[in-house]
């Protein structure tokens, strides 16, 4: 019989004697980032503050890097995108009041995307905790309760013992799918006391796997077996789950058509013949789905985007699986099984039947071939050849980041990723200026690879001073503005709705001298050169900007008539 005694690990010799003899110098910043470095992490991100220097002067005594952004919402979208990309908890650290609160929109959409992020910020002193008004600088009733709605946990640190449990829990609260950003807050007396408590030299921590309920498998595989006129919608799930190839085995064993959603691009082969590639804002593609007599939907809460703003009404069967309790069934009913995508999509492989339909692609090519009428009868030539330019530029295994704006929202429907987790946008919370400093971000985590910026000229205000971030790192970052005058997209909206738009005509430099201001190359382009241009930058070490001045148009939508 084993007894819980029997498998406590007993320290090292060189671990007692570094318990017993910490060196000196240390205080409670040093247990953060010792904790951070144990459980795994390599890159930090953030911003310094006041209340926050006690781990920012731990930093220079780790071994950890540390990429310091020029505003803290910016940092935040970085550690979103490093999440994104290497599927590790992202370190954020930021400081107290403005400093925390300026991170709030980027932890948003990392919530929104299932992003991995550990934020940590530091308090006022242990003294002005608990709501009293001590007059301290930064000094909020209650800090944590800005962040409650928004991240998946808040954990508030008040010594320095509490410092690599607290980590550590949030770490796995991050990691543990659905994946998302939590908060750890620290107050600054804590992190700059000097600290008896030995080196950190461990943090293992597993997060719980979430697997499917097996009677609801057998159910949703005997639906599968038997339906006449199945299709999947594969949203981000599929892919923060690393399940592609497994939703690919299912598809075909199904003879089942899929959709990508716009979080889940990359998720099924785009020139597959079965693919209905990501045209969720078509009409034509909302009622092939509409149609199914079974409709699996992997990773996905069937949010405004892909369901064609609410107007998707399915009239058969749904079987939804997705690791977020709070998006299951709650757009529609469906035998709704609470589980990882991959481990979900494994189990339909044990049990699920094969089925024979040869006129599955022929009904799958009828439905692109509607959905390409539709937008050629639009005559949007121009926007169709950028995404093209853009396409041809970029190597396949390269990542992208989109900001919102029209180019984005085109690629959303018409552009082809190549390969799963390689195209990002912020169509989660929809805030501007994500494109640039999650490329950043993106770039620090792997410099193998060119990374590309997508922003309109209203987004890339949001990030100009990242420019001096990209140089100082010389992050392999080309940042593609198309700059078009003012928030391009507001501008259609409001003239459509009202006749004139109010609001959305912009003031803005030259972005290309801006950019070699900051020491970063900037060439100016046209659609007809973008191409080339976009591949040379691409091709060239470091930090660049191509600047396309343009002003493209949206193809209508379906969900209005």
């Amino acid at each position: 019989m084993t007894h819980d005694h029997d498998l406590v690990l007993r320290p090292t010799a060189a671990q007692t004697e570094a318990a017993l003899n910490p060196p000196p110098g240390r205080n409670g910043g040093d247990l953060v980032v010792e904790t951070l470095a144990g459980l795994g992490a390599t890159t930090v991100f953030g911003l310094p503050g006041q209340h926050a220097l006690g781990m920012f002067d731990a930093l220079r005594r780790s071994d950890l890097r540390y990429i310091g952004l020029r505003v803290e919402n910016n940092a935040g979208f970085a550690a979103d995108a490093y999440g994104r990309v290497t599927g590790e908890a992202a370190p954020l650290l930021l400081s107290t009041g403005p400093g925390a609160l300026t991170s709030l929109a980027a932890l948003q959409e990392a919530r929104a995307a299932s992003a991995p992020v550990l934020a940590i910020g530091s308090q006022v002193p242990t003294a002005g905790l608990g709501g009293g008004r001590h007059g301290y600088l930064h000094e909020l009733p209650d800090q944590a309760a800005s962040f409650r709605g928004v991240v998946k946990s808040v954990h508030t640190v008040r010594t320095q013992s509490q410092i690599p449990s607290a980590i550590a829990e949030a770490w796995t609260s991050a990691l543990t799918v659905p994946h998302g950003p939590v908060w750890v807050e620290i107050p600054q007396d804590v992190l700059l006391a000097q600290t008896p408590i030995p080196v950190v030299t461990g943090g293992d921590t597993f997060p719980e796997e979430l697997p499917p309920r097996p009677e609801l498998t057998a159910v949703a595989a005997d639906l599968l077996t038997r339906a006449e006129r199945p299709a999947i919608i594969a949203g981000g799930g599929v892919v923060r789950a690393d399940a592609s190839k497994k939703l690919r085995q299912l598809a075909e064993r199904l003879q089942a058509p899929v959709v990508t959603t716009f979080g889940g691009k990359g998720a099924f082969p785009w020139t597959h013949p079965l693919s209905l590639q990501s045209w969720l804002e078509d009409r034509h593609t909302t009622d092939f789905l509409e149609d199914a007599d079974v409709l699996l939907v992997v990773g996905s809460g069937l949010g405004e985007l892909s369901s064609n703003y609410h107007t998707f009404q399915p009239r058969g069967r749904m079987i939804q699986i997705e690791a977020d309790l709070g998006k299951l069934e709650s757009n529609h009913p469906a035998l709704g099984i609470h589980a990882d995508a991959r481990l979900a999509l494994q189990a339909l492989l044990e049990t699920v039947g094969e089925r024979t339909d040869p006129g599955a692609p022929e009904r799958v090519r009828a439905v692109l071939d509607k959905v390409r009428d539709r937008i050629a009868s639009q005559e949007l030539t121009l926007e169709q050849d950028v995404l093209a330019a853009v396409r041809e530029a970029l190597p396949s295994g390269a990542p992208s980041f989109w900001d919102m704006t029209i180019l984005a929202y085109w690629a959303w429907s018409a552009f082809d990723a190549k390969a799963p987790n390689t195209m990002h946008s912020a169509q989660g919370a929809g805030g501007l200026g994500y494109g640039f400093p999650a490329a950043l971000g993106a770039a620090a985590a792997d410099p193998t690879h060119p990374v590309l910026a997508v922003s309109g000229d209203g987004g890339a205000l949001y990030s100009i001073a990242e420019l001096a971030t990209a140089r100082q790192y010389d992050l392999n970052v080309t940042w593609l503005i198309v700059d078009d005058g003012g928030y391009g997209i507001l501008r259609e909206y409001m003239t459509d709705a009202f006749g004139a738009p109010t609001a959305t005509e912009l003031t803005r430099p030259d972005y290309v001298a801006l950019a070699e201001s900051f020491g970063v190359p900037g060439v100016r382009t046209t659609p007809q050169t973008l191409a080339a241009d976009l591949a040379k930058a691409l091709a060239a070490p470091g930090p660049s900007v191509v600047v396309l001045p343009a002003v493209l148009r949206m193809f209508a939508p379906t969900h209005l008539g």
